[in-house]
C-alpha cells in the first residue's frame, strides 16, 4: 500500500518545492528597488560633494525622476533642471516685459527687454547641452564633451550677463524678484557644467 501510494507523495512534495522557489524568487526581485535607491542616493551625494552649490545639487537630483545611476545619467539630469528653471524664468521675464500696466522706468524696461533676450538663447544653449549628452558616441566622446562644457558655459555666462544689466538699475521690486530667479537659475546651471566636466573626466566610463 505504502509502495502504491510513493509516486503521489513524491508529486506533491516536488509542487510544493516548486511553489516555494517561485514564492522566493518573487520575493527577492521586489526587494531589488529598494536595494537600488540607497546607492543611487550614494552616487548623488557622492558626485555633488565638490559642486558649486552641494547642497542644491543633492536636493534637485535626489528628487529627479528620471534614470539617475551613473554620471552620464546625472549630468543630462542636472542639464534637465537647469533647462526646466530657465525655461521657466524665461517665460517669466516675457510676461513681465509685455505686462502693458507695469509702471517701470525706461532704464529698468530696457534691462528687462535684454534679459530676456540673454535668458533665451542660454535656454537655447543648455538645449543643445542636452542634445548632446544625449547622444554621445565613443569615438567622437572628447569632441562632443568639448561642445557640451561650451554651450553650458555659454548659458551661465548669459545668465550672469542679465544680472550685470540690473546692477544700478531702480526699481527694488522688480529687480529683486529678477536676480533672485536668475541667481536660481544660474545655481543649478553651474552645477550642471560642473557635472558635464566629471563626466568629462571620467572619459565615457559611465
Amino acid at each position: 500500500m505504502a509502495l502504491a501510494h510513493h509516486p503521489f507523495c513524491l508529486l506533491i512534495t516536488l509542487t510544493l518545492a516548486f511553489q516555494l522557489t517561485v514564492f522566493f524568487s518573487h520575493f527577492a526581485s521586489a526587494r531589488t528597488p529598494t536595494n537600488a535607491a540607497p546607492q543611487t542616493q550614494d552616487l548623488v551625494r557622492s558626485s555633488c560633494e565638490h559642486a558649486s552649490y552641494p547642497n542644491i545639487c543633492i536636493r534637485t537630483l535626489s528628487s529627479y525622476t528620471g534614470p539617475a545611476k551613473t554620471p552620464k545619467d546625472l549630468a543630462q539630469a542636472a542639464v534637465k533642471v537647469s533647462l526646466s528653471r530657465a525655461k521657466r524664468v524665461s517665460n517669466y521675464l516675457a510676461q513681465v516685459s509685455e505686462a502693458k500696466d507695469l509702471k517701470i522706468s525706461k532704464r529698468q524696461r530696457g534691462a528687462l527687454s535684454d534679459c530676456v533676450e540673454q535668458i533665451s538663447e542660454s535656454v537655447e544653449e543648455l538645449r543643445q547641452t542636452l542634445s548632446e549628452l544625449k547622444h554621445l558616441r565613443v569615438e567622437t566622446f572628447r569632441w562632443q564633451m568639448s561642445n557640451a562644457e561650451t554651450w553650458a558655459s555659454a548659458a551661465l555666462t548669459y545668465e550672469d550677463t542679465c544680472l550685470d544689466g540690473f546692477q544700478g538699475v531702480d526699481g527694488k521690486k522688480l529687480k529683486s524678484d529678477v536676480k533672485r530667479k536668475i541667481r536660481n537659475v544660474g545655481k543649478v546651471t553651474s552645477n550642471a557644467l560642473y557635472m558635464i566636466n566629471r563626466l568629462d573626466e571620467s572619459r565615457g566610463k559611465a
